[in-house]
């Protein structure tokens, strides 16, 4: 039976609602991480160390959603890529995984006892749990976008070539350190809209302030790297947009620049990094002036901005090979099969609706400041 969809519109929605699920991620979930990378600074005192914890308490959990819905995503609908990243990467991601472990460790336990030691041990675990997956997500991304060391062999079989230390170069760095600042940037915006005007509040604008030109001035050194050092990749081959996937099928060769070609192509797609930078700014201009919405607002412009022009930079590659020009994933040889996601889309248009409607309303149901009187007036609180 033929499906209403086509092969190639099919890959190229799900190409798109990749996207959407990391952006959701970093949109929910950032603000989590980037108060948690933030606590150890912003608050100086138990107390006020429990009204920002609390400030993400009531949602941190179902914010991690998104992150399972982007793995599964991954898995479902690009198994090469998942294949390759969560082999290939694994080092990495056992690093994140542990780091995130701290996260529900850290927020449960901590005020369990009133040892002073007990308390600023998990409060260090927490800045980890935040600290450490926003960086080795951004370094990760650099790593996409510089090419990884993997090779299939005829029978489609993955051989990874690289190592941990290997993840980590001075280009990775900065997209990892470009991952931090956002987060923080955003946690500091949710302080700044969450938390009860104060210290906490005063200094969340602080910190938020640098992290805000930390965005700005990491995104211009990512993109002096990729418009001066040579990082970039082509496809030299006629892609088959609806044959089945077969990376072997594929030539991906390194470029110069080209990184910049869909931009040359398609200069609409400038918008991307103008938002990145804009929202910024205005995230910016919110944290000086103590506009909460606006720093919320202008650090989700950014974070949209800054992943969205990774994205169209390199479409349609997925993940390029640094060592195999016929190892390269991209949008057309890479996916699962047309029914897979043509089905999965269906479930797709059913639940994510349900998933974002909830969402919005377990925020409008818990919003509101964290203050420290209620906090300590209620054993329930972390």
């Amino acid at each position: 039976m033929a499906l209403p969809l086509d092969y190639m519109t099919l890959r190229v929605i799900w190409w798109a609602l990749l996207g959407v699920l990391l952006i959701g991620f970093t949109l929910t979930d950032g603000f989590d991480l980037g108060v948690a990378a933030l606590l150890p600074f912003v608050a100086r005192n138990d107390n006020e160390r429990r009204m920002t914890i609390n400030t993400v308490g009531p949602t941190w959990e179902g914010n991690q959603v998104w992150l399972i819905l982007g793995g599964g995503a991954i898995f479902a609908a690009w198994p090469f890529v998942y294949a390759v990243a969560f082999s290939g990467f694994y080092l990495a991601m056992f690093l994140v995984l542990a780091a995130l472990i701290l996260r529900p460790v850290g927020f449960k336990y901590r005020s369990k006892r009133p040892s002073k030691g007990w308390r600023a041990f998990w409060d260090w675990a927490l800045f980890t749990g935040g600290f450490v997956p926003a960086l080795v997500f951004g370094v990760a991304v650099g790593n996409v976008l510089s090419g990884a060391p993997f090779s299939f062999d005829s029978d489609l079989r993955i051989a990874y070539h690289g190592n941990l230390l290997g993840l980590f170069t001075p280009f990775t760095l900065v997209c990892g350190l470009l991952s931090v600042a956002m987060t923080t940037l955003h946690g500091a915006a949710w302080l700044t809209v969450k938390a009860e005007i104060g210290p906490v509040r005063d200094r969340a604008r602080a910190f938020g302030d640098i992290a805000a030109t930390g965005v700005i001035v990491l995104f211009a050194i990512g993109f002096l790297f990729v418009r001066f050092t040579g990082l970039g990749y082509r496809m030299v081959t006629a892609p088959d947009t609806s044959g089945p996937s077969n990376p072997l099928h594929t030539a991906i060769i390194p470029a110069p620049g080209a990184w910049l070609d869909n931009f040359a192509a398609y200069p609409w797609m400038w918008l991307a990094p103008a938002l990145g930078v804009l929202g910024a700014v205005l995230a910016m201009t919110g944290l000086r002036r103590g506009w909460g919405a606006a720093a919320l607002g202008g650090s989700a412009v950014s974070a949209i901005g800054v992943i969205s022009t990774v994205g169209l930079s390199m479409f349609p590659i997925l993940l390029p090979s640094s060592v195999d020009r016929h190892s390269g994933l991209t949008v057309w040889n890479a996916s699962s099969s047309h029914t897979t996601l043509f089905n999965m889309l269906v479930a797709t248009v059913i639940f994510l609706p349900i998933v974002l409607a909830y969402t919005s309303w377990v925020f409008k149901v818990l919003w509101g400041r964290s203050d420290t009187r209620t906090i300590l007036a209620s054993p329930d609180y972390y």
